[in-house]
């Protein structure tokens, strides 16, 4: 049984959205100066910029002077964590045993204490650990939702608490923002990440929203390019293009939100019509378009490669730890047993997948499962 390409791994990054591309070409061609120069096409340059401040800000319900502009999501997050905390010692953290690895990284290099809040088997943040961790800490960072599991965390419960605390809360919103509706208006937190790449728009693109008042030092220095927050260049072309990516996004997402969902519960009913399969998390607590699911007597890695003999793209977990044998830290946290944690695989879909896909990969999963567990058998014999 063979099928078309199938892109399931939207969770690693998406393809450019044409209208997204046909923004960014200007950019490219036309209007190639320095936006921080003085003369007439340094302003045109930085005229887009500038435009494509408001379409994030518009989209994300902030101020566009809260904006800054950088490289992606993992920049962001290290100006969030160490931009506020510093990097000296003497200081804590509180953050989740669940993050993605440029948040963990970015705590540890802070010098600062790192307090990692448990979740339970659901994937959910144990809140009363999280009461008691706040008092004194510097800043708090939970995720909106997770990269690998697609589990949602709640932010408003959790900003409370902080509010109650006196402690910032910076969100990793790189997996929730296009997927479901975020108003920083409403939101009780205090920084937010955010990366063009995971919605239709091109690499090497992000910003930090970071609530007026707070002070960050830069990470990147060397100029005084977003308010002294980012030294370099401004990427116009990215940033035109996460500007139009973010728009189109949030703009769809009344028809995309829903219809993801749908697709995605497809895929997880037929997932579990296969005896000894997982999904992480119940489905009412994930984001719209992802889905993680383990098989017992199955290695991901095995069943990774025979989904993708047959054409059908998709991830054992987060794409910065690809290549890596050890079994998924997000569910060992959530109490898997290393063997089942190690036979996990991450669906997750984009705007541009069909029901005649997902058709397709519902056919294909037992299948490969099966054949996947054939090969693991042998292999162990």
């Amino acid at each position: 049984m063979t099928c078309a390409s199938i892109y399931l791994d939207a969770n690693a990054t998406t393809p450019l959205h044409p209208e997204v591309l046909a923004a960014m070409t200007p950019a490219l061609s036309h209007f190639f100066a320095n936006p921080s120069s003085v003369h007439k096409q340094g302003q045109d340059a930085r005229a887009l910029v500038d435009r494509a401040r408001e379409q994030c800000a518009q989209a994300l319900g902030c101020d566009p002077r809260e904006l800054t502009f950088t490289s992606g999501g993992t920049e962001s997050d290290n100006l969030a964590i160490r931009g506020l905390v510093g990097a000296g010692p003497g200081r804590r953290i509180v953050t989740s045993a669940v993050e993605h690895p440029a948040v963990l990284a970015a705590c540890a290099e802070s010098g600062a204490e790192v307090a990692r809040v448990p979740v339970d088997g659901s994937g959910r943040l144990d809140l009363a650990a999280l009461d008691r961790a706040l008092p004194g800490a510097a800043l708090c960072s939970i995720m909106a939702a997770n990269n690998e599991t697609g589990i949602l965390f709640p932010l408003t419960e959790i900003g409370a608490l902080c509010r109650k605390h006196g402690v910032p809360l910076h969100t990793d919103a790189v997996q929730a923002v296009g997927k479901l509706p975020l108003s920083l208006r409403d939101l009780p937190v205090d920084l937010l990440t955010c990366s063009a790449h995971k919605v239709q728009g091109p690499k090497g693109a992000g910003l930090l929203w970071a609530r007026r008042g707070l002070r960050l030092e830069p990470v990147v220095t060397g100029g005084h390019q977003e308010r002294g927050r980012r030294g370099g260049t401004e990427n116009v072309a990215g940033i035109v293009g996460l500007g139009a990516a973010l728009e189109l996004a949030t703009g769809a997402l009344p028809e995309t939100e829903p219809r993801l969902r749908r697709l995605r519960d497809r895929l997880a009913a037929a997932a579990l019509a296969i005896p000894g399969a997982r999904i992480a998390g119940p489905l009412s607590s994930l984001v719209c378009n992802t889905l993680n699911v383990a098989f017992e007597a199955c290695d991901g890695e095995t069943l990774l490669v025979g989904l993708d003999l047959e054409g059908v793209a998709v991830s054992t977990g987060s794409a910065c730890s690809s290549g890596s044998l050890e079994p998924s830290p997000v569910l060992l946290a959530m109490g898997y047993p290393p063997d089942l944690a190690r036979g996990a695989v991450r669906l997750s879909l984009w705007s541009g997948n069909t029901e005649a896909e997902i058709d397709e990969v519902c056919a294909l999963l037992p299948v490969v499962v099966a054949r996947a567990r054939g090969r693991d058998r042998s292999a162990h014999t």
